[in-house]
């Protein structure tokens, strides 16, 4: 058995590493985030690009990401200065360090509203979502005790900690979207949800639901960030690359799956517009519960599950700055763990406090404008584009690059092979999608950005 005598650690178990990886996909990008993309693009429509997405262009990259890892056994930083030396591509790879630290800032603020939330009814039960998020004192607190989660998790180590825990909170995950889903989709004219999120109409699809639709897939599978990148790098040679990637594609895809039937047959039933955007969780659904058998119920349920969800996703973007510091500074586990925790702490105190709280971070139309980015003009949102978004394609694009051209696609294949059955023709095939085809779609992702921004 493998044991964690190294500071770095290594995976004990397939279904270990299979369960943290895919808890690091797994978070609010999907139950938060996909729901009110795939309602404002169209529901069955949007998931069948989002699928295509995940299955041609976000896989074979993913299985870049895991082999670079691996093979040298280090973060982004370090797996790239292993091949190329010192060079400006170890840019590329604290550019993954960065988005990591940053998305960790503002995703915990949201994590804890979703905290909050779970209790709500006690703590702040007449309280309107606007003045909820509003409340500095409230939303800081909460920020503090999900971000003390993080680091008590992290700070136990691949194995203890982060590995461990990830075999408990996802199965709890799991069968909390299924008790959720049961009541959804019983009620009075939830087949009217039902059908609008499986039955395409391609009418209404553009450019627009395309390129949101892939940017969609990179972010819930947690790509471009480098936490696939460090996840491999705990792997063990024996294991297949192309198997374990391949489960935590589907469990990914199978949970934002799952928030479609967990969301829209309520909001059908109960008479809500599917497409009410970023607010769909914190204002409509409560709205939809309170209208349940049970509700109340329901609703603690669902926060829960949405703070656990967002418990392994913070887990991975956390681990992806700790292991550089552990692999190139050669600090001790708890030392990076509590000191990156602190700083992105302090980073997220502005995003905790744009939601209301200050005039100037929470209207930045003085800088971007009435439309803002993306339709985004508090603090929050300008941070969720250029490192959620713009970071991601950035990092995704280069890496793919990286690995397919200057590393060589050729002996990534030869990392993928080892444990892996890896045939002559999907090779090429895996070749030719990670050259040409991924940095073409990621290319075109952030031209639409610039455009929106323009």
């Amino acid at each position: 058995m493998a044991t964690e005598s190294s500071k770095r650690g290594i995976w004990n178990t397939r279904i270990g590493f299979i369960f943290a990886a895919a808890g690091s996909a797994v978070g609010l990008g999907n139950i938060w985030r996909f729901p009110y993309v795939a309602g404002e693009g169209g529901g069955g429509a949007f998931l069948i690009i989002y699928l295509i997405c995940i299955a041609f262009i976000c896989v074979p990259y993913l299985f870049a990401e895991l082999s670079l890892g691996r093979h040298h056994q280090r973060n982004p930083v370090g797996a790239i200065k292993a091949i190329t030396g010192p060079s400006g591509w170890l840019a590329v790879g604290g550019l993954c360090i960065v988005a990591g630290l940053m998305i960790l800032s503002y995703y915990s603020v949201v994590a804890g509203w979703a905290i909050g939330y779970v209790a709500k009814d006690v703590i702040a039960p007449n309280t309107p979502f606007e003045e909820f998020i509003a409340s500095p004192g409230l939303v800081i607190t909460l920020l503090a005790i999900f971000m003390g989660l993080t680091l008590y998790i992290v700070a136990g180590g691949v194995q203890q900690g982060i590995e461990r825990w990830a075999k408990i909170l996802m199965p709890l995950l799991f069968v909390l979207m299924l008790f959720v889903i049961l009541r959804s989709v019983t009620l009075e004219g939830a087949s009217e949800g039902i059908a609008f999120f499986l039955k395409p109409d391609f009418s209404e699809v553009g450019f627009e639901t395309i390129m949101v639709a892939l940017g969609q897939a990179f972010f819930s599978l947690s790509l471009g960030m480098g936490a696939m990148i460090t996840y491999g790098s705990y792997l063990p040679k024996r294991e297949n690359i192309l198997s374990s990637g391949g489960y935590v594609a589907v469990f990914d895809t199978s949970i934002a799956i799952l928030a479609g039937f967990m969301i829209f047959p309520a909001i059908f039933a109960l008479g809500f517009s599917p497409d009410e955007g970023p607010a769909l969780v914190f204002v409509i659904l409560p709205e939809v519960f309170a209208q349940m058998y049970l509700g109340g119920l329901i609703g603690v349920i669902f926060f829960l599950l949405l703070s656990v969800g967002a418990l392994t996703s913070s887990i991975s973007l956390l681990e992806v700055v700790v292991s550089y510091f552990i692999d190139e500074k050669k600090w001790s586990r708890k030392k990076s763990v509590y000191t990156i925790g602190i700083i992105a702490f302090i980073l997220a105190i502005p995003t905790a406090l744009s939601q209301g709280a200050v005039g100037f971070l929470s209207d930045m139309s003085y800088i971007f404008g009435d439309d803002g980015l993306f339709g985004q003009n508090d603090f929050l949102g300008v941070l969720d584009f250029f490192f959620g978004s713009l970071f991601l394609a950035f990092g995704a694009f280069f890496i793919s690059i990286f690995v397919g051209w200057v590393w060589g696609a050729h002996y990534a294949a030869e990392e993928i092979q080892q444990g892996s059955t890896f045939s002559g023709n999907l090779m090429k095939f895996w070749i030719f999608m990670l050259r040409y085809i991924c940095p073409i779609f990621i290319i075109v992702v952030i031209i639409g950005m610039f455009l929106d921004i323009i």
